[in-house]
């Protein structure tokens, strides 16, 4: 008897003290009590909804290469799979996600490669991609039939944004009649042939939304332009700044003549940092003053149809994690001079190797998926970018580039979930377009850029929501406790990924406000809170 009265004192005591525990099973996802005492170690975050900064555009991925196959040879319940994986905001009975709620969707317009097989010299036959045009200037529709299907099913289930990018003009008129460059130096698509560029821009805007019902929102001509792209990795052209500048103005011209409403995306960069600076790469690089500054040869600032925007991938600036922070913080110094304009995180994966992490490998694990987490945190917390875009939606490689992965098999074969996905879907699920981040401090006084390696906080607001994500780096449990929210919002539906196999984008159930978190280690959290 005395054992038993000693248990229930025992769990008594272990009630008062406890708290939120995010566990890694489904027995957190009862009724919370509340937390009598701090327990050692919390650290309060506070936002500040009165300190704002940029509104949130969206968040996506792109359909190349794999999906050339998966959207057209694939059985029908497998790509609604991987649809629902990418695009669904639907849940489960238990709470619980069917997707990560992508609201951007990026279509590769072809270059034509797919075509020439292997005179393409394009070594890689999921690298190479068909074209909307022939060799004697027809259009076929019937083209990138796979592809089509995705840009359907993206808007059906509710993606708002669509973005359509060239990494090869179509080979019927580049130079050397190829999807890559022959000697790296200029464009591989001559002058004489930007107007016939242009018009062909156009018409797959307007054949696309024919076909599909899908207008596209954006048109991005030039895929990083800084590189060489020479045989035959993938499709690919270089275009000097003088070269593109040229080309949007036909572009331009060719837009407003024929009706289009998409916007030219300028530029995809390579790298941020040829947004910002000169980096050696002699006319290709410190493109935001040279589109963007009105005493520039190559400004095309004042085009009607250029968007409001810049855009840039991260590759190669996350490495070490101070130049990840400096490397943004020089990027956003530098916007402030282009009051007007967005940025745009247009592309990323994980190709570089360092200490922490290497481009080869598949690895569906937490360790890319953290890496990636703190890269968009960065991205949007110290540039700030609007929009934050993943590379391959669906990777056949064994490579740490996709989201959802599959077998090697144009036909068929397994779907494998990567924690990366669901990474992605702390932010894109519940950090809605239209939502602006807040402020947030903490009570152990690291600021945004001391605090990059530790635990990471970013926060959203929108009318009637507040959305926090939260990503524990850590090897131990963390405690945390959120103020500043007002009266309105009393409670907060928790989310959460580990390396458990399960536990992904999991719903853990709801906690007051003023209750106390504990993140696993290793962990993403995102806390939900509706105004009542």
């Amino acid at each position: 008897m005395t054992t038993f009265r000693t248990a229930i004192v025992f769990y008594i005591l272990l009630t008062l003290l406890g708290g939120f525990a995010c566990n890694d099973d489904n027995s957190s996802k009862t009724e919370q009590d509340t937390v009598a005492t701090d327990p050692p170690g919390l650290l309060e975050i506070t936002v500040d909804p009165a300190s704002t900064f940029q509104t949130i555009r969206n968040f996506g991925a792109s359909d190349a290469w794999s999906v050339q196959f998966v959207g057209k040879n694939w059985p029908e319940s497998s790509r609604r799979q991987m649809a629902r994986l990418l695009f669904s905001t639907e849940t489960y009975e238990n709470g619980d996600p069917k997707g990560i709620g992508l609201t951007a969707w990026r279509f590769n317009i072809g270059g034509g490669s797919a075509g020439q097989g292997t005179a393409s010299q394009i070594d890689d036959e999921w690298r190479r991609a068909e074209s909307f045009i022939d060799e004697n200037e027809t259009y076929d529709w019937t083209k990138q039939q796979g592809q089509l299907w995705f840009l359907q099913e993206a808007k059906a289930l509710g993606v708002q944004d669509f973005i359509g990018f060239v990494n090869s003009p179509p080979i019927v008129y580049t130079k050397n009649g190829k999807a890559w460059s022959g000697d790296g130096r200029s464009s591989n698509l001559p002058p004489e042939n930007y107007d016939k560029y242009a018009d062909f821009l156009s018409n797959v805007v307007k054949g696309v939304e024919e076909q599909t019902g899908v207008t596209f929102d954006y048109i991005s001509p030039f895929n990083e332009p800084q590189w060489e792209w020479k045989c035959c990795g993938q499709e690919g052209s270089p275009w000097n700044n003088d070269e593109l500048a040229e080309a949007v103005r036909a572009i331009d011209k060719a837009f407003q003549a024929n009706g289009i409403t998409s916007r030219i995306e300028v530029t995809e960069a390579a790298q941020i940092d040829f947004l910002y600076r000169k980096t050696g790469l002699n006319g290709r690089d410190d493109q935001l003053d040279a589109f963007f500054n009105e005493s520039s040869e190559t400004y095309i600032g004042d085009l009607s149809t250029v968007a409001r925007k810049i855009a840039a991938h991260s590759y190669f600036t996350t490495w070490p994690v101070g130049q990840l922070v400096t490397h943004r913080q020089a990027l956003s110094n530098k916007l402030k001079s282009h009051p007007s304009l967005e940025y745009w995180m247009s592309e990323y994966t994980l190709l570089e190797n360092n200490e922490e992490v290497k481009g080869s490998g598949r690895n569906l694990g937490m360790d890319p998926a953290l890496f990636m987490a703190r890269v968009i945190h960065a991205d949007l917390v110290f540039t700030p970018a609007v929009a934050w875009h993943w590379w391959l939606a669906i990777s056949p490689y064994d490579y740490k580039d996709g989201l959802v992965y599959i077998d090697h098999n144009k036909f068929s074969g397994n779907i494998y979930e990567s924690k990366m996905l669901w990474a992605l879907g702390h932010f894109s699920r519940f950090v809605r377009p239209g939502m602006t981040r807040i402020a947030v401090s903490r009570s152990d006084k690291l600021t945004e850029a001391k605090s990059i390696d530790n635990l990471l906080v970013s926060a959203y607001k929108s009318d009637d929501e507040m959305v926090l994500v939260l990503v524990n780096q850590l090897n131990r449990e963390e405690v945390v406790r959120i103020s500043g929210l007002s009266t309105d919002f009393n409670e907060m539906k928790v989310y959460q990924t580990t390396a458990k196999e399960s536990d992904n984008l999991s719903f853990k159930g709801s906690v007051k406000t003023d209750e106390v978190i504990k993140m696993p280690k290793r962990s993403l959290v995102t806390l939900v809170a509706k105004r009542q």
